[in-house]
């Protein structure tokens, strides 16, 4: 298990321009000191990310709104009241002691303060925010155990191993215009949620998607094809084909099944998606995935978003795998 002794040696790596992966509510996250490019840098050269993909910073203190941005718009400190520390990303106008390979050259920056307790000792002891993508390659499947982390980025300076996350999918990301939210990227924080808070707006996605990272077509992928049943018309041989079950059933014919939920339970489903994932890679009995889908309505919208995401790479080039 983690101790302090621990976090302080991590939080002198971060505080002399490494790398550290720790573990948040959602997912690992690689963090590095967000006010010192040079050390952003390295963020984007291990993960292989493009430089047009924005980073999200990690705060510990609700103060560091203030130095981070330039808003001053009292509804963010309605929604930091109500869900930080917690899965939910907020875009906001970025103010100059943030670099700009942070924000991927836009004029905002995404901030969150995660709730995990070692996560939030890191920053404290780093005495900086963290900025904080998910702990893999570009693309890939996100990290929600330690040893995904390792699995992908072996050359990270300090892993913090602090068992599995517990919500296992990436933040809400929203911004806010005068009418009210628009979320950017699904999480485990919905709509539904927010509109305890606020308002929606009644602006579009597209208008505001480059300032949030996880929007491309493809993303969360395996390394393995993987397919959501029932959106191709044939399959192939599924007799090597693992099968990822939301409602505790096992269709006949796969080689294995592992279980996003055994009860159809969105929670469940979003927790489990990862890891089962990784499983399914790191199978040598399988040759494909495929993914029972779920109801997309609450947190399954954003289970669905990776899901998609994950598969289309296989979904949309057929002639280079199996059609199903």
């Amino acid at each position: 298990m983690i101790n302090s002794k621990s976090i302080r040696e991590a939080s002198d790596v971060i505080k002399n321009g490494g790398l550290v992966a720790f573990p948040t509510e959602t997912v690992y996250g690689l963090g590095a000191n967000a006010l010192d490019p040079i050390a952003v840098a390295k963020i984007f050269a291990v993960k292989e990310r493009p430089s047009f993909d924005p980073l999200i910073v990690h705060i510990a203190d609700i103060a560091d709104i203030k130095r981070l941005t330039k808003s001053e718009d009292p509804r963010v400190y309605a929604l930091a009241q109500k869900f930080w520390p917690g899965p939910l990303t907020i875009v906001l106008p970025k103010s100059d002691i943030v670099p700009d390979i942070v924000t991927s050259g836009l004029p905002t920056v995404g901030i969150r303060m995660p709730n995990n307790n070692i996560a939030l000792e890191l920053i404290k002891l780093s005495g900086c925010p963290i900025s904080a993508p998910s702990a893999n390659k570009f693309g890939r499947i996100s990290p929600t155990r330690a040893e995904h982390v390792k699995k992908q980025l072996p050359e990270v300076d300090c892993v913090l191993d602090g068992g599995p996350a517990s919500v296992g999918i990436e933040s809400t990301v929203i911004t806010l215009d005068s009418m009210g939210f628009i979320i950017l990227r699904e999480g485990f924080i919905t709509a539904s949620d927010l509109l305890k808070v606020l308002p929606a707006s009644l602006s579009t996605v597209a208008e505001h998607a480059p300032a949030s990272p996880g929007l491309l077509k493809s993303h969360y992928s395996p390394l393995k094809p993987i397919y959501i049943e029932g959106r191709s018309n044939n399959l192939p041989d599924i007799s090597r084909a693992g099968y990822l079950s939301f409602n505790g059933q096992f269709p006949n014919g796969f080689k294995k099944v592992d279980f996003l939920s055994k009860s159809s339970d969105l929670k469940d489903a979003a927790v489990n998606l990862f890891g089962a994932l990784h499983r399914m890679e790191d199978d040598s009995d399988i040759d494909f995935i495929v993914s029972q889908p779920v109801p997309e309505e609450g947190i399954g919208r954003a289970i669905m978003d990776r899901l998609t995401k994950a598969a289309y790479q296989y979904s949309e080039k057929p002639d280079k795998h199996k059609k199903i």
